[in-house]
């Protein structure tokens, strides 16, 4: 499984600080943010960061994933990472712009793979 690329995850108290870390992260990269809602959190990508702001009963979930992986195809990652001892704790499913899985690997570092399938 070829790994494309990796999106650092920053979780954010609430929408001002969204907001104003969007400003900070488009003058930085040089990029526009994507913006769309999920399970009511408001995302933020841009370039190779991921802000997230909302409720703090979904934020604690997602501090626990260290990062995103871009992969290929999550299918054929999702083969790899159970073939090799990783284990798959949620998906595939569809995103906004692909699909996702969250995994786990054995030595307890939890990831999520996504790709740009639609």
């Amino acid at each position: 499984m070829e790994i494309l690329g990796a999106t650092l995850r920053i979780c954010l108290d609430d929408q001002e600080s969204l907001d104003r870390s969007v400003f900070f992260y488009e003058r930085l990269t040089g990029s526009r943010a994507l913006r769309f809602e999920r399970g009511g959190v408001s995302v933020a990508a841009v370039g190779c960061f991921l802000l997230m702001s909302g409720p703090e009963s979904e934020l604690e979930v997602l501090r626990k994933v260290t990062a995103t992986i871009a992969v290929e195809d999550v299918e054929a990652a999702h083969a790899r990472l159970t073939e090799v001892g990783g284990q798959v704790l949620a998906g595939p499913v569809p995103t906004p712009v692909g699909r996702n899985l969250i995994a786990v690997h054995p030595d307890g570092s939890v990831f999520e793979y996504a790709d740009r399938k639609r």
